[in-house]
């Protein structure tokens, strides 16, 4: 047991590698029943790089084009988990030639002959349910051209880990661990001969684990976009393969993907990538569009939130705010303090980001990347709206003191869609509401916000009265932070009144303020996985202070008059994150 880790996670890895022992004496499978189609989308580019001796995994780079992918040291549990899920077997699959399939097959021969006998860090539910999915895919991909030791040896430990999946699924974590983990039971007991007893139990509790998790907004507990898209694309891929063996899916999994589906269309910006909040990326590219596709599902979502998310789009643009409390308790391990921040996209190019997930970049990151500063809202002199636990239990550090109560509200403006929201994060503390409404014209070309900081009742006011009467300074310190994409350049104009922001399509947007506040363009980062350090970029940063019970500051953005209506947007995105 090493020191601070909780009895709970030490007491559940035993039994993992007990249970992974124990399976060593599982009977072989002998042949694939049926075999379901790779389903995965890899990285051309990602796939290169692997052959090239360049591993990247959990924002750490590895150069060794001699060693292999198992004699190289993990340098974090992050990088060790990525590797034993296999995911990286998608991107030697892309590239599909004879070298990479050379790779695939040794690391894979290595892996059974280094941890197939139970050891490692991969033998966990989630990782094993992952890395069954991945096998059993891209089994024609392995297994040609290899002599009957190495297919048996590859029987041999597919039926090894599905008897492991079998007796360890429920201790998978509820959400997606656990959704991995049965996903790759089901695959299991569909594809392979002498496994078929494991598919009607992982069919029953796949479905008990979309009525669990999968609400009737189509969101799950953690309310992180990309985690939903994840679980969306494993229930599809789960339905898919039971259809191909002439089975139908249980009602509850048809049903939770009939909700989740327009979910996540409310969620798709207007370049297709998904919001990134409470430590969720843009998602795999392509991933969304082919989950889409293959639910069949086309419905969306007229009115209201989705998963707790509000979704303003007209013309070219889309706008996507986080309009409900935050996740609570276990599934705020990676939550953020970002209630009512928002995200501003122009056709296939982001303008208004929060600053994302820093988890793989270290501890200092994660932490920075969950504070309310790292969104596109208001802040109060550095403090978060939800505070950090500071536990490292089993969860890690939670979000606590979070908003209880997030009112909404939707309607129409004279000349676009409006929202109205308020948060309750800074009443203990500050005695303060944040208040927040947003219009977006019809034409998609303009966006007007005021944000105001209030004391509605009596304690409130007394509350505000004692910060103030404390303070060094007159007024309390407040921020509203526009944080840019990269790829965004911004400069200052108007004497300071305002800040034009060019986009790489050609549109021009202009940030104007009113007299309220002060206006800055700062220092900001853009945090995405797959990247070795975080990517520098900048931010607009409105300061004012509060002096009174109601203080309000109003600005726009807005296409410059002289920003081309038709855009013709060609330039081509780069397909893999630069690794320098």
């Amino acid at each position: 047991m090493s020191q601070g880790e909780p009895i709970s996670a030490w007491g559940s890895r035993i039994l993992n590698r007990v249970h992974a022992r124990a399976s060593t004496l599982a009977k072989s499978a002998t042949a694939f029943v049926s075999h379901p189609e790779p389903r995965t989308i890899g990285l051309y580019a990602r796939g290169k790089q692997l052959i090239a001796g360049n591993f990247l995994f959990a924002g750490t780079l590895i150069e060794d084009d001699q060693a292999g992918l198992w004699a190289i040291g993990a340098p974090s549990a992050e990088f060790a988990q990525e590797t034993h899920g296999f995911g990286w077997l998608d991107d030697l699959a892309a590239v599909g030639d004879a070298r990479a399939r050379e790779m695939a097959q040794a690391w894979l021969w290595q892996w059974i002959a280094r941890f197939g006998n139970g050891s490692g860090p991969g033998w966990t539910p989630e990782l094993t349910g992952r890395r069954l999915i991945r096998w059993i895919s891209h089994a024609i991909f392995l297994l040609h051209g290899t002599d009957k030791a190495q297919s048996d040896a590859f029987y041999r430990s597919l039926a090894q880990q599905t008897k492991f999946l079998g007796r360890r699924w429920s201790a998978a974590t509820p959400g997606l661990p656990r959704f991995e983990a049965l996903t790759g039971l089901l695959y299991a007991g569909l594809s392979l001969e002498g496994m078929e007893a494991h598919a009607a139990p992982a069919m029953r509790a796949l479905s008990q684990e979309c009525r669990a998790q999968v609400d009737e907004q189509g969101g799950i507990p953690t309310r992180n976009p990309e985690e939903l898209l994840e679980v969306f694309t494993l229930l599809t891929w789960a339905a898919a393969a039971l259809e191909e063996t002439g089975k139908a899916p249980l009602p509850a999994h048809l049903d939770a993907i009939e909700r989740i589906a327009p979910t996540l269309r409310t969620l798709r910006h207007a370049d297709g990538s998904l919001a990134r909040f409470h430590g969720g990326g843009k998602g795999v590219e392509g991933r969304l569009d082919q989950a889409l596709a293959a639910s069949g599902v086309k419905s969306r979502v007229s009115d209201g939130l989705s998963m707790g998310y509000a979704r303003l789009s007209a013309g070219r643009t889309s706008v996507i705010v986080d309009a409900a409390p935050p996740p609570s308790g276990k599934a705020s391990h990676d939550a953020h303090a970002s209630t009512l921040a928002f995200e501003l996209t122009s056709g296939r190019r982001p303008l208004i980001v929060n600053c994302g997930s820093g988890a793989s970049f270290g501890l200092d990151w994660r932490r920075a990347g969950r504070a309310t500063p790292s969104h596109s809202t208001l802040c109060i002199d550095g403090h978060s709206s939800a505070r950090l636990s500071g536990g490292t239990g089993i969860w890690g550090e939670l979000l606590v003191d979070a908003p209880t109560h997030v009112p909404i509200e939707m309607s129409q403006a004279p000349d676009g869609i409006r929202f109205q929201g308020g948060h309750d994060g800074w009443v203990k503390s500050h005695g303060l509401t944040h208040a927040r409404t947003l219009e977006l014209t019809f034409d998609g070309g303009g966006m007007y916000g005021e944000d105001l900081l209030v004391a509605l009742e009596d304690g409130h006011k007394k509350q505000m009265d004692k910060v103030l009467s404390e303070a060094l300074d007159p007024g309390i310190l407040f921020q509203i932070r526009f944080h840019l994409h990269p790829d965004v350049d911004a400069e200052l104009d108007m004497g300071g009144a305002a800040v034009s922001l060019a986009l790489k399509s050609g549109e021009l947007w202009v940030l104007r303020t009113d007299a309220s506040v002060d206006m800055e363009l700062a220092a900001s980062v853009y945090l995405e996985k797959g990247r070795l350090k975080p990517r520098a970029a900048r931010q607009v940063v409105l300061s004012g202070r509060a002096t009174d019970y109601a203080t309000r500051a109003r600005w726009s953005l807005t296409k410059a008059q002289n920003s081309p209506v038709g855009i013709r947007d060609v330039q081509m995105d780069e397909l893999f994150p630069e690794t320098t």
